[in-house]
């Protein structure tokens, strides 16, 4: 589940979205992010993620240190209690001042992040050669027309880089507060993703909120161990459940209200905007 740069292989990813008030930057939302990623490209490749984030800078992409298994100890946690999916899955559905993009290393990833999806192509010149990916003009044209107003995370990589990542984790100010949005559109050539297909999943998508009722999920694995920077980006609890049934090519989109309500059968996937 992830749109590449070049033909690759994703297995096994986990996600993460979450809702709280932080002590500094207010309503904010946060996303995680982690896979076995695998490029069959001869040089390297990318991951795209595009966000419904008003603006980001290098700062909104979170180190977790040594929790380098955070998102495995949320799958964990909320295995037990994940009932199973629907055979067909969820359901289809159907800005910042000024643009800006940087350029920046975050683990063993070489980051793109622009304001807007026009941005990426011509700052592809300031990633290093050895983690710099071929850009089809079509797949970039394809995100500028279906996600405008959207930031754009190109993180580059090679396999061996790949293998040792550690997950990704960021916040941001979002579009829609009242809207969690994780990035799923799904396509493994270089191309443009199809978004008529159905396409293969094999992923745990984990939710939080800082505003869970009394009772609500299960708690963060050793949340009061985490060192108080990365502690204030998540909440006490959360709920998540696995999806293995090929689904409908698109995002997953919940309203927080039914977040709240603990009902995740109304979890959609979700087409361009």
């Amino acid at each position: 589940m992830c749109v590449s740069t070049a033909p690759a292989e994703f297995t096994g990813t986990t996600l993460y979205a979450g809702r709280l008030t932080h002590p500094e930057h207010g309503l904010i939302h946060v996303l995680g992010y982690q896979n076995t990623a695998v490029s069959h490209a001869s040089g390297p490749n990318a991951m795209l993620l595009h966000l419904p984030a008003v603006e980001m800078t290098p700062d909104n992409f979170l180190s977790v240190g040594r929790e380098h298994d955070l998102l495995e100890r949320m799958v964990e946690a909320v295995r037990p209690t994940a009932a199973s999916a629907d055979e067909d899955g969820p359901a289809w559905m159907g800005e910042a001042d000024a643009p800006v993009v940087h350029v920046f290393q975050h683990d063993v990833y070489t980051v793109v992040l622009a304001s807007e999806p026009t941005l990426v192509p011509a700052a592809l010149a300031r990633v290093p050669w050895p983690q710099r990916p071929a850009l089809s003009p079509e797949l970039f044209a394809f995100y500028a027309e279906k996600y405008p107003g959207h930031a754009m995370a190109v993180c580059c990589f090679d396999t061996a880089q790949a293998a040792r990542a550690k997950p990704l984790l960021l916040w941001y100010e979002p579009l829609d507060p009242d809207r969690l949005c994780l990035p799923a559109l799904d396509c493994h050539t270089g191309g443009v993703p199809p978004l008529d297909a159905d396409v293969a999943t094999d992923h745990w998508v984990v939710y939080g909120t800082d505003e869970a009722p009394e009772g609500w999920g299960v708690p963060v694995p050793d949340r009061k161990r985490m060192r108080h920077e990365l502690r204030s980006f998540l909440p006490d609890r959360i709920m998540g459940e696995y999806y293995g049934e090929p689904m409908p090519n698109g995002d997953f989109v919940l309203r927080h209200e039914d977040l709240l309500a603990g009902d995740l059968a109304r979890v959609r996937r979700v087409g361009p905007p």
